[in-house]
């Protein structure tokens, strides 16, 4: 844990892993086996469950708690208190003892303020997930989903902006293309 920023009001359990140039900002916890990439910000509040692992570049935003079962690949955005879930059917009075549903956010995918992604699904590379929608399903690549339960609205390039019309062309240069009904990047000019 060299060459990071932990806040002196953060607390990190032993067996943690944290990558050079990341930082951890005011009360934040991050539980053992944890292994968090290079250059990621954690804001205030965040909790990073046992196991769970996280890529380079991620920015998770205050009030988030990342639950065991969870895994942010590189790129990954969580916008401010955007929730996570691990189990289908929690109880109390019947607790799973660690055994937790697999959740994978893949590189680039943004996931919108308090948004809710529930357990079991993975959501796409580069996809845009609207603040306040529910994911429930599997999210494709470059996706731009929204709703209560969240419903794909059309596409997104890799740099965030929304691909409109046919030519599935961005202003940054990026182009696509459809192959069935999945979005495939064919080049950048």
């Amino acid at each position: 844990m060299q060459d990071c920023f932990v806040h002196e009001s953060s607390y990190i359990d032993p067996d943690v892993t944290i990558g050079r140039g990341t930082k951890v900002w005011h009360f934040c916890h991050i539980q053992k086996g944890a292994v968090i990439g290079e250059d990621c910000s954690l804001g205030q509040n965040v909790n990073i469950g046992s196991g769970v692992r996280i890529g380079n570049g991620v920015r998770i935003q205050n009030n988030v708690s990342v639950y065991e079962g969870v895994e942010l690949e590189d790129n990954v955005f969580c916008g401010p208190s955007c929730v996570f879930t691990n189990v289908n059917t929690p109880r109390a009075h019947f607790p799973v003892h660690g055994v937790y549903a697999r959740t994978r956010v893949r590189e680039g995918a943004s996931l919108g303020a308090n948004c809710t992604i529930v357990c079991g699904h993975t959501i796409g590379r580069c996809a845009m997930i609207g603040a306040g929608s529910v994911v429930t399903a599997d999210v494709k690549d470059y996706a731009l989903m929204a709703g209560v339960p969240a419903r794909q609205l059309g596409w997104v390039c890799e740099c965030g902006k929304r691909l409109r019309g046919p030519g599935l062309t961005c202003s940054c240069g990026r182009s696509y293309r459809l192959d069935g009904n999945n979005l495939v990047q064919i080049g950048k000019q």
